[in-house]
């Protein structure tokens, strides 16, 4: 693994932490982007990398995009992520978790941690015993805010591809919208049962094969290969699966008016968001659509720290902002001629400080 600060991801991170514990076996990397908004917040994830550099890329690039994030949902919160490296048979034990919360409560309250790819609420819980820095908690009681942020990320996603479908295809419905879906996990299977709600036409794919025909069977969808849902004739493609999927070959697949989708770091290079513009396809920033899971953790965090309950009604009242800050991007996008994800980027760094 090449020295961080030599990583290209590395973006005047104020915090790369390597943490090692022989007892557990825990490995991990904790990257604080930026604290200038409030404590740094973003999730865990848990995952196999075959090369330790690709965990301590995404751990720089993911921890970037939460401060974009999280600035950019109006949250008093910074940008911070953590990567626990798994081993190929991906064991996770009590020990590691408590490691980890140890690792966490050392930074005194700079990172704030939650669920990503690969952990899971109780996991949380585990991490909680050893770390008051922690959210997406189970739900205390009826209205209260927190428990899986899942079905919140998709809430929004699903706003910002009807406002999406709105602004470029000027439609003010989805009955009949074709979306091909890449991912049928918690986030794209919420996602598709909402569009299905709506009448969307749907394609589905994932890399579990059977789960992707169960919901198709259960919402009147189709299904395509991992291999071929990017080329699908559609109108919207969502992408809600691992990032890194719009790169020269994926962007020259596609065959749809709008990308819209949950998957983090969707552009496989800053050049591709220019490249989505020059074919006339309308892109929405994945972390800006994608919010409502952070979102619901952080208000869940700030209410817990202020020694109130955390609502739901406020969480989805915030999570209802995103299409208007998604339009926003699009109209300044379009008199300027700069790309949809330039635009946010720089609505984003203004924010934290680094405009």
């Amino acid at each position: 693994m090449t020295a961080f600060w030599a990583e290209p991801d590395f973006d005047a991170h104020e915090l790369v932490q390597l943490v090692h514990d022989r007892a557990s076996g825990l490995t991990a990397i904790i990257a604080v982007h930026s604290t200038h908004c409030g404590p740094s917040a973003g999730g865990t994830r848990f995952w196999h990398y075959s090369d330790p550099a690709g965990a301590m890329r995404d751990a720089l690039r993911l921890s970037r995009g939460m401060s974009y994030k999280n600035a950019m949902a109006g949250l008093p919160m910074g940008g911070g992520k953590a990567v626990i490296l798994a081993d190929e048979q991906r064991i996770k034990t009590p020990e590691m978790l408590a490691a980890f919360g140890d690792a966490v409560e050392g930074l005194g309250g700079r990172y704030v941690t939650a669920e990503d790819v690969g952990i899971t609420e109780a996991d949380m819980v585990a991490v909680s015993q050893r770390t008051a820095h922690v959210s997406g908690l189970p739900v205390t009681g009826a209205g209260s805010a927190g428990g899986d942020p899942g079905p919140f990320t998709a809430y929004g996603i699903y706003l910002g591809i009807k406002a999406a479908v709105a602004h470029k295809l000027g439609k003010d419905s989805l009955s009949g919208v074709h979306v091909a879906v890449q991912g049928t996990g918690s986030v794209g299977g919420g996602v598709a049962r909402l569009l299905a709600r709506d009448g969307a036409k749907l394609t589905l794919a994932d890399i579990n094969a059977a789960r992707a025909a169960s919901l198709a069977a259960e919402l009147g969808g189709v299904t395509a290969s991992t291999d071929g849902i990017m080329a699908t004739p559609c109108d919207v493609f969502s992408p809600n699966a691992l990032g890194a999927i719009l790169d020269d070959e994926g962007i020259a697949a596609l065959d749809c008016a709008i990308v819209a989708g949950g998957a983090n770091n969707q552009l496989a290079k800053p050049q591709h968001g220019a490249n989505l513009a020059a074919r006339g396809i309308l892109y929405a920033p994945d972390y800006v659509i994608n919010a409502g899971g952070i979102i619901s953790v952080a208000t869940e965090y700030l209410a817990r720290r202020d020694g109130r309950t955390g609502d739901i009604a406020e969480v989805n009242a915030l999570v209802a902002q995103i299409p208007g800050r998604l339009e926003a991007i699009w109209q300044e996008s379009d008199s300027s001629g700069v790309s949809a994800d330039v635009v946010a980027d720089r609505m984003a760094q203004k924010l934290i400080g680094r405009g």
